[in-house]
């Protein structure tokens, strides 16, 4: 073999190596960067973070073990509305705070609240006492929810029904899907 051969061979055995040494490091570049990009917290993790929240800064405020009541959440735009997605947030609320030790009334089996069909129990302010008397209630859990054009926001809040002071409060938003436009009235 002469010697432009053996320079020739080393210059493609480099030059090879090379290659082979940036599509190793391009694979962990790419690697990393899939690892970066964690994925979106779902709804219900999200709940799960704000119901915490509710529970860490009001359970000191509420008595033991008294009642609370849940209601639908409705649209911020439209307190009097609701929809699948006001009374699946209830739903997933209501569980979590179960779960975190709070005592809440299933009102659905009683006539107390203002129960509208496709609607669900809204809290209407002239029936706040009422309630409170009805079902010995210490507090209510109500909130809100707005669609932005890429974000649903949602707010909650846990009342003590004797002089409306807010215990707790927590707001959240996550992307919109196709499952949370489901939830949402089609004229949205």
């Amino acid at each position: 073999m002469s010697s432009a051969q053996r320079h020739t061979g080393r210059v493609t055995l480099r030059l090879l190596t090379l290659a082979i040494l940036l599509l190793v490091l391009s694979g962990c570049s790419l690697l990393q960067n899939r690892q970066a990009t964690a994925p979106e917290p779902s709804m219900l993790m999200r709940v799960d973070e704000a119901a915490e929240k509710l529970l860490s800064t009001s359970s000191e405020q509420l008595g033991n073990r008294a009642p609370i009541i849940a209601t639908t959440f409705v649209d911020v735009d439209q307190l009097d509305q609701s929809s699948t997605l006001g009374r699946t947030l209830s739903e997933t609320f209501t569980s979590r705070l179960v779960q975190g030790g709070l005592n809440v009334v299933e009102v659905k089996m009683r006539d107390s609240l203002y129960i509208e069909q496709n609607t669900g129990e809204l809290i209407l302010s002239r029936n706040v006492q009422r309630l409170s008397d009805n079902h010995d209630a210490q507090a209510v859990l109500l909130g809100t929810y707005a669609q932005g054009e890429n974000t649903l926001f949602v707010n909650a809040r846990l009342v003590r029904i004797a002089d409306r002071r807010v215990l707790g409060a927590s707001s959240f938003e996550v992307p919109m899907d196709n499952d949370i436009r489901a939830l949402l009235p089609s004229n949205w």
